[in-house]
Parts: C-alpha cells; sequence; structure tokens
C-alpha cells in the first residue's frame, strides 16, 4: 500500500479510507526474493539441524537391528600339555554355541520396535518443525502487517500535525493543539522503527529454522485470512489415533513386551558343543575330541532381569494411558482456543474496526468544520489504530492454536485443512 503526505483537514477522510483492515489490503508487489510458506516448510525439512539429529538416530537403530540378528561366534581355542620336546601333546578345538529359548528372535523384535520408534520419532519432530516454520511464518507476515499499520499510523500523525500547524498559524486553534500533534507524530515514528525491527528480527526466527541466522529473503507471501472454523469431531478422532505420540507410546508398550521374552528367553541356558583334535608327540598319534558344554542355572537363573522387564511393562502401559488422556486434553484445549481467538478476530474484524473507523472519519470531518478539538480527533486516530493492533493479536493468536492443533494431530501438508502450505 502506497502513503501519501496530504493535508489533513482535506485528505482526512481519505486516508481513514485508506486504513483498511490489514486482511483486506492490497498486497504489495512481492521482492524477488520473496518466500512461501511451502517453500520455508521445504527448507525446514531439509535442513533443520535438530531434525537431522533425529534421523541420524533412526538411521543408526539400522545397525542395532543387524547386529542383534547376528548369530555368536565361535571360538577356537590351543592346548599343549608338557613343553618338552618328544613328549608335547597338542589340542586344538573349536567351540560353536548354540543359542537356545529363541534368543536371537526376541532381540530382534527388541531392536525392530526401537527403530519404529525411532522412525516415528522423525515424524514427530518433522510435525513440530513444520508447526514452528508456520507460527513463525505468520509471526513474519503479521510484523509486515504491523508495519504497514505503523506507516499509516505516522501518514495520518503527520497530516494531523501538518493541519493543526496550519490553523494554529491561522489563529483558529492553540498552539497547544500543535504540540499535541507533534508528540502524536514523534510516537507515531518510535511506533514505526519497532514494527520495523521486528520485521527484522521475525525474518531472522523463521530462517534459524533451516539453520540461516542471516535472512537471505525478503518479504513472506501469503494473506491473513483467517483459518477454517474448525475440524469435524471423526476426523481429530481418526487423526489423535493415528498421531506419532500415540503410536510411539504403543510401539514403547510392544518393546518392553518383547524385553520381557527377550528375558524370558535367556533364563533358558545355551549349550557349546565342542569338536577338534588332540596330537600326542609321543606316540605320534592324532585323536579326536568332542565335548557339551552345559551352564547349571543352580543360582542365576535370570529372575531379576525378568521382574524388572515385566515392571517395566506394566509402566509402559501406563505411560500410554497417561500419552491418550494428555493428548485428548491438549486437543481440545487446542481446539477451543481456536475457536476463542477466531471468534474474536472475526468480530474485531466485522464491528470493531469498521465502527472504530466510522468514528474517526467522523471526527477528522467535525475537526474540518471546527466542530471538534484535535484531541478528540487524535482518540479516534488511537482508538481506529488499537482497534487494528488488537485484531492482529487475535489473528497471532489464531495461527498459533491452528498451529499447535496441527501439531498434535501430526498432520501434513498434504492433510491440512487449516493452515494449508501457498
Amino acid at each position: 500500500m502506497a502513503f501519501f503526505r496530504l493535508s489533513f483537514p482535506e485528505a482526512a477522510p481519505r486516508m481513514a479510507l485508506a486504513l483498511l483492515v490489514v486482511s483486506c489490503s492490497a498486497q504489495a508487489q512481492p521482492a524477488q526474493n520473496s518466500i512461501s510458506m511451502g517453500e520455508a516448510i521445504r527448507r525446514a525439512l531439509v535442513a533443520n539441524p535438530d531434525l537431522s539429529a533425529v534421523r541420524r538416530e533412526w538411521e543408526a537403530t539400522a545397525g542395532a537391528l543387524a547386529q542383534a540378528g547376528l548369530r555368536p561366534n565361535p571360538e577356537g581355542s590351543l592346548q599343549q600339555e608338557d613343553v618338552r620336546n618328544g613328549r608335547r601333546t597338542t589340542t586344538f578345538q573349536v567351540s560353536v554355541p548354540i543359542e537356545r529359548g529363541g534368543k536371537r528372535e526376541a532381540r530382534v523384535a527388541v531392536a525392530s520396535r526401537i527403530r519404529e520408534q525411532a522412525g516415528l520419532d522423525v515424524d514427530q519432530y518433522r510435525a513440530e518443525v513444520r508447526a514452528a516454520v508456520v507460527t513463525r511464518y505468520f509471526g513474519v507476515l503479521l510484523a509486515q502487517e504491523r508495519q504497514k499499520l505503523a506507516q499509516e499510523s505516522l501518514a495520518l500523525s503527520s497530516g494531523g500535525a501538518d493541519a493543526a500547524g496550519k490553523r494554529v498559524q491561522a489563529g483558529k486553534v492553540s498552539p497547544v493543539e500543535e504540540t499535541r500533534a507533534r508528540v502524536a507524530q514523534a510516537a507515531a515514528q518510535a511506533e514505526l522503527a519497532r514494527a520495523e525491527s521486528d520485521v527484522r528480527s521475525a525474518r531472522q526466527r523463521l530462517s534459524a529454522l533451516w539453520g540461516d541466522a542471516a535472512p537471505a529473503y525478503g518479504d513472506v507471501l501469503g494473506s491473513l485470512a483467517l483459518p477454517a472454523e474448525g475440524l469435524p469431531d471423526a476426523f481429530v478422532q481418526q487423526r489423535v489415533q493415528a498421531s506419532p505420540q500415540l503410536r510411539r507410546a504403543r510401539l514403547e508398550v510392544e518393546r518392553r513386551r518383547a524385553a520381557v521374552a527377550l528375558e524370558q528367553a535367556r533364563s533358558v541356558v545355551d549349550v557349546a558343543i565342542t569338536a577338534g583334535a588332540k596330537r600326542s608327540q609321543e606316540s605320534g598319534v592324532t585323536q579326536a575330541v568332542i565335548g557339551l558344554s552345559v551352564p547349571i542355572p543352580l543360582f542365576d537363573r535370570n529372575q531379576g532381569n525378568i521382574a524388572e522387564a515385566m515392571r517395566r511393562e506394566d509402566k509402559a502401559q501406563d505411560e500410554l494411558a497417561a500419552a491418550e488422556l494428555r493428548l485428548a486434553t491438549d486437543v481440545a484445549q487446542a481446539r477451543e482456543q481456536l475457536r476463542a481467538a477466531r471468534t474474536e478476530a472475526l468480530t474485531l474484524k466485522r464491528d470493531a474496526v469498521p465502527g472504530a473507523r466510522s468514528a474517526y472519519e467522523a471526527a477528522a470531518q467535525g475537526f474540518t468544520l471546527g466542530k471538534f478539538s484535535y484531541l478528540e480527533t487524535l482518540d479516534a486516530q488511537r482508538t481506529l489504530i488499537g482497534t487494528q493492533a488488537q485484531y492482529l493479536r487475535a489473528l497471532a493468536d489464531t495461527y498459533q492454536a491452528a498451529a499447535e492443533l496441527e501439531r498434535l494431530l501430526g498432520i501434513s501438508d498434504e492433510t491440512s485443512v487449516l493452515l494449508k502450505p501457498q
């Protein structure tokens, strides 16, 4: 939106009409290095350092899974009796351990659940990164609109100060009116400087999500239209049950159950078969040697580890129930916050902002005709600017609640209903 320095008495109604609700304002021409939400999400999912670390953990579990499926190595031994020449006896043996009780299968089951959990951690963190991008993206978009609002406020304040100065010179008002106008102009200038700083900070917070400390883009693209009113109950329930958080909690129960099976398998003793040859230098005879080694589970039957694993399975069951309750509560709160913030923003957009604009237009016209003082006009102007700022805050709360709801439900770009990438 372009701003013009117009004479306040003649141009006040025109400038007031230009002070539209920011969501309905004409979009400025985007710069060549502007960025869309879809591009910001893509960059973050590719280059976010924390997400990369979570992926590395998932990749590492592939090695653990491969290791769990390996069989124990055979063991070779060489024994020599009587080191005197001519009387030496040499024995070479190979011992092959044989696992019993399904130990290898149980290890693979545990490692498989750990790998699946790591994969769900990636999905969950992808949802968190996406929600962070959406929240910060709209933060930049709102900061840009606040900057435009500050520019509009400065334009109105400057026009009012000029008009007040002319009326003081004409002897129609007290010099105090001009002083008040200049103070308002200075305050608007300071507010614009702060808004510009907020835009730079918001851009840095967004670009940090893909590891860029110095933003290499200009404006963000998009409109400040209100998100959808909400999500159907059936869709929410379906997404809750399929959310990465609950799926990971269920896998934790399965992992603990597999750990119990592993500890129970370890209570079954393994055997080792030995085969080899014994060579007597004195007699010149080579003899075959075979053997069987079996541990005697007299004291250690792995009973302590089994008991620990069973209690940890019980703990995982309790944590699953707690996760279901916590997620249901968080989703309900996010839906309520979205509903409340959207209602507030809609009310401000439909009633408060148009009412404040009408009041300002009437005050500006009355000041032109000498019916109102500049102080009354200034109050109307502040009310209009404040109402629009309140509308932007309500929009910010709406976007934050929508992003949080989609994060909790593990919604991706393809299934997004509230905040689709542009």
